[in-house]
């Protein structure tokens, strides 16, 4: 060979070995952990296995509560992990620079995140967003405002339906549980709380009236007929066994529990802060019909059987609920909540929901309302959505999250959902981790109480400055 051809030969081989070199599987030789500190002052965390796939995977977590430690988290538990480590996809995400309603910025903290991790790594083949609970907020945010940053996005037990629609169900339920159990003389504030102490005091005396209330026949179809109003299901803790269909008193037990826990944290402490980031109150129940509402509800069947039961006139106190004064909210902070924390439902990359069937904290109706905002924006063929039949918040197993992720993976390969129903995902979850359990359930979400969107020009009309209020007539 001239030495000229053997020249151009080495020199195209050495291109070819070096183009390889700088493939995302091969830029990894081993394990590696990295950890910084963004500008905004947030942390973050990239773990990259040693054999990489040249997929990235960027977590964004659940809500935490101001004061609480914020440590920079890259997967939702370590067992997941570490099946994903195995199986070589790179892992990353931040803190927040905030703890709290922090989506403003969640969402610019999670895209340094990802330059950080290009700048130590190189650009990925594929980006997927995925989030748990707050963290399926700030994921559905990145989709819709930041498409060309991801491949796709995987929301799992997501505040899908939105802030707005969020702290609207949240004072229902505490509105009905004052009304019914303590009366506007009860002094307790619902909204317009000064500080993480007041807020405190105010979730405390709540708390106190319920429960002296579940003490009671009465007390207990009242607090029942609230959780109806938020859709807390019965059976809500996967550590209680499942209740009988039928068995009133034990899904009241449940909701109870439930409702303790939403007056504690997220009705009022949580409220305050969130507050305090849209300048205002953001919620209202003016215009709401509170018999329509219930006679939706999963509940109302047991709800009925209580007031039953405690021989007390259900039509009475929903006509009480319709009498009380109503709340009204602030404009403007109703405008930082469209602003920051609303959906369009404009999806322009696949996106997949899971959601656990018997969730207290984000019940599983939240995903009728992403669904109502993605179709009205024309992008339904783009979102798909499982159900796990389990209690309690964000309760998958490592397999039933690796599963989903593989069903997204394969809608960005193929354009086309394939293997997005019930049996697949379950083939797929024993397949990702035979140890752990496989429960997606054909499931279909009843309507959400109150949804709210960008994509229903109505929703904002009936917000604030209604001044309507609807009765309970024509509850049967």
């Amino acid at each position: 060979m001239p030495h000229r051809t053997r020249l151009r030969t080495l020199t195209a081989l050495a291109a070819l070995l070096l183009a390889a070199s700088l493939t995302p599987a091969a830029r990894a030789a081993e394990a590696v952990r990295v950890e910084g500190t963004l500008p905004s002052g947030a942390a973050y965390v990239i773990d990259m296995p040693d054999s990489w796939n040249g997929t990235v995977l960027l977590y964004s977590h659940g809500y935490t509560a101001a004061g609480l430690p914020n440590p920079a988290r890259d997967a939702p538990d370590d067992a997941t992990k570490s099946l994903l480590m195995k199986q070589g996809y790179a892992l990353t995400g931040s803190s927040y620079a905030t703890n709290g309603w922090a989506v403003t910025d969640a969402v610019p903290d999670q895209l340094a995140t990802l330059d950080a991790f290009t700048g130590r790594f190189g650009a990925a083949r594929r980006t997927l967003a995925w989030g748990t609970s707050y963290g399926g907020l700030v994921t559905t945010t990145i989709a819709e405002r930041h498409p060309d940053r991801i491949s796709g996005s995987l929301s799992m037990c997501g505040l899908v339906q939105g802030g707005v629609a969020t702290w609207n169900s949240m004072l229902d339920t505490a509105f009905a549980l004052r009304t019914l159990l303590g009366g506007t003389g009860s002094g307790i504030r619902l909204t317009g709380l000064r500080d993480t102490a007041d807020a405190a005091a105010q979730a405390a005396a709540m708390t106190e009236l319920v429960e002296r209330a579940q003490t009671t026949a009465t007390g207990r179809a009242r607090i029942a007929l609230a959780a109806a109003l938020y859709d807390v299901p019965g059976w809500n803790d996967d550590a209680v066994p499942r209740p009988a269909p039928a068995d009133w008193d034990a899904r009241q037990a449940g909701q109870y529990r439930a409702v303790v826990g939403l007056i504690g944290l997220p009705a009022f402490v949580w409220r305050q802060e969130a507050e305090l980031r849209a300048g205002g109150n953001m919620s209202w129940n003016t215009g709401v019909d509170y018999p329509a509402m219930l006679r939706k509800s999963p509940n109302s069947k047991e709800v009925s059987e209580l007031y039953g039961t405690a021989g007390r006139s259900l039509r009475t106190d929903l006509g009480d609920l319709g009498r009380a004064p109503r709340v009204v909210a602030d404009r403007k902070a109703v405008d930082w909540m469209d602003r920051t924390s609303v959906f369009t439902g404009r999806l322009r990359r696949p996106q997949l929901d899971i959601h656990t069937t018997g969730d207290p904290l984000i019940p599983v109706q939240a995903e009728s309302a992403h669904r109502r905002a993605v179709t009205a924006a024309g992008s339904a063929a783009l979102l798909r959505q499982g159900y796990v039949d389990n209690a309690g918040h964000c309760t998958f197993s490592p397999g039933e999250q690796v599963a989903a992720l593989h069903t997204l993976e394969d809608r960005i390969a193929s354009g086309h959902w394939r293997g997005a129903d019930p049996a697949s995902l379950n083939a797929r979850a024993r397949a990702a981790d035979p140890a752990s359990a496989a429960r997606y359930t054909p499931y279909e979400p009843g309507p959400y109480p109150r949804p709210y969107d960008l994509a229903h020009p109505r929703d904002r009309q009936r917000s604030p400055g209604d001044a309507g209020r609807r009765t309970s007539a024509g509850w049967p």
